[in-house]
């Protein structure tokens, strides 16, 4: 955790706010934090800090917070990913909170389970907590949107040219036709298949709206691996 962050229900005064649970938890076991210590803070969705702890109390920190900096700069990528096994899913979330991805599209593919879909890591709570603790862990306070689409094709057809708009869109494919691009210079819009890749059909689906297929090189990666990869190559 090297940020703290907090929310509208924590402020007890307008630049005081009073923090317990988890946070407080780990403020007290791992920096074993002292009345006048400093912290970087955050507000989600807003701006970011620093926090002066003034109080602590059992199972209590009260601290006084300045929030006059920005968050960093998201990036400038749209993810639309077949959704992960669910223990996967938990660390793609903060991963893809950690690197910046601000909008994910979760969609069906032929090689998702349909019981993936029933998963209780799927409960907006559960993907919330997962895309704060990427957030901690990255100092960032925007949330990422998270869209969860069951149906491949009506997406597909009715949703993507939509959302891809002017953007480079590539498809990442262990059997992709051309390498993975290095800085752009343009938004992009990534498309990124489950365990064994998306099938044929599908890949033909996405190149028929003008994604093209990339591949990172000979190895075949999990996505949990390809994600960051693919990021790093396209905006390191």
């Amino acid at each position: 955790m090297n940020l703290i962050l907090v929310d509208r229900k924590d402020f007890t005064a307008p630049s005081r706010v009073e923090i317990s649970g988890r946070r407080f938890d780990h403020i007290q076991k791992v920096h074993r934090a002292e009345v006048g210590d400093e912290f970087t803070t955050g507000m989600v969705n807003g701006r970011m800090g620093t926090g002066t702890i003034t109080a602590i109390t059992p199972g209590r920190v009260e601290m006084t917070v300045t929030l006059d900096q920005p968050p960093p700069p998201a990036l400038d990528m749209t993810l639309v990913m077949a959704l992960p096994r669910p223990k996967m899913l938990k660390r793609i979330l903060q991963t893809v909170a950690g690197l910046g991805v601000k909008q994910l599209y979760l969609i069906n593919s032929w090689r998702v389970e349909k019981g993936f879909w029933s998963a209780p890591v799927l409960e907006k709570e559960q993907i919330n907590q997962a895309l704060i603790l990427g957030l901690e862990q990255a100092k960032d306070t925007i949330m990422p949107q998270v869209f969860l689409r069951r149906l491949f094709t009506p997406f597909i057809r009715d949703e993507l040219d939509t959302i891809a708009g002017d953007t480079l869109r590539l498809t990442a494919h262990p059997g992709g036709r051309a390498v993975c691009p290095c800085h752009p210079q343009k938004s992009v819009t990534l498309a990124v298949g489950p365990e064994g890749g998306f099938i044929q059909r599908e890949v033909d689906t996405f190149e028929q709206l003008g994604f093209t297929s990339v591949t990172l090189g000979p190895r075949i990666l999990r996505v949990e691996t390809a994600i960051p990869f693919l990021v790093s190559r396209l905006f390191a």
